[in-house]
């Protein structure tokens, strides 16, 4: 389940080359394939992805525009390393936008994504049960996009996704310490269950404690992983 609901076909968009490499390389910074602090070259990069080195110069400037990548004298673009004070900001924001976003779906919920969010949860738990973290953070973002869109709420959505990144590195982490994933999953249901109850209260306080689950970890994490972070 969880191989199919990943990788569905996508719609039929015409990606530019900057654009592809941006969202590669995005991707590889998110679930810490890239690690935090490491040098991007250019010319590898860009033999890498069989482009040109200018998609690659746009792609490091769209990625510097997220932050997360920067320009350094003598070591040129390097990945910038976590941040506590990036991560508290993005929460903030979906904190506020995600509540609003469950509330407005226990008031309207299209079937098919309730339908998909559970399926969703059900993948997750697959996941979660075979060790694969990168499924998992993929899915756990695709469970957000279907309340989302469930709740006709995608542009509210869009705008998280423009702050989340620096939070998803944090999560990254925290998906690595054993049984991390099985609450994720547990706490997924439970805003999924309040929703389909119609019960706004007990979705806002579940989406709440849910997107509080990173504030109980980053302080062990920052000692754990303290070369990672800045």
């Amino acid at each position: 389940m969880t191989v199919a609901i990943l990788h569905q076909p996508p719609p039929r968009i015409i990606e530019s080359a900057a654009a592809r490499v941006e969202r590669e390389l995005r991707a590889g910074i998110i679930d810490l394939t890239i690690r935090p602090g490491e040098r991007l070259s250019e010319s590898e990069i860009a033999d890498r992805f069989q482009v040109s080195r200018q998609p690659v110069r746009e792609a490091f400037i769209a990625l510097m525009r997220q932050g997360l990548v920067d320009v350094q004298p003598q070591r040129g673009t390097v990945v910038v390393k976590l941040s506590v004070r990036r991560m508290l900001d993005a929460r903030f924001i979906r904190e506020a936008i995600e509540v609003a976003i469950v509330r407005r779906a226990c008031e309207r919920f299209d079937p098919h994504y309730r339908d998909r969010a559970a399926a969703l949860i059900a993948a997750q738990e697959e996941a979660a049960r075979t060790g694969d973290h990168a499924s998992f953070q993929r899915l756990d973002s695709l469970f957000h996009i279907a309340l989302a869109e469930g709740a006709d709420c995608l542009e509210a959505w869009n705008a998280v996704e423009m702050q989340k990144a620096h939070m998803d590195r944090v999560c990254a982490l925290t998906l690595h310490s054993p049984g991390s994933m099985g609450p994720l999953v547990t706490q997924h249901q439970a805003i999924l269950d309040a929703v389909e109850d119609g019960d706004p209260e007990r979705a806002v306080a579940a989406m709440s404690h849910h997107l509080s689950e990173i504030l109980r970890a980053v302080a062990g994490l920052e000692l754990k992983f303290a070369e990672l972070f800045e």
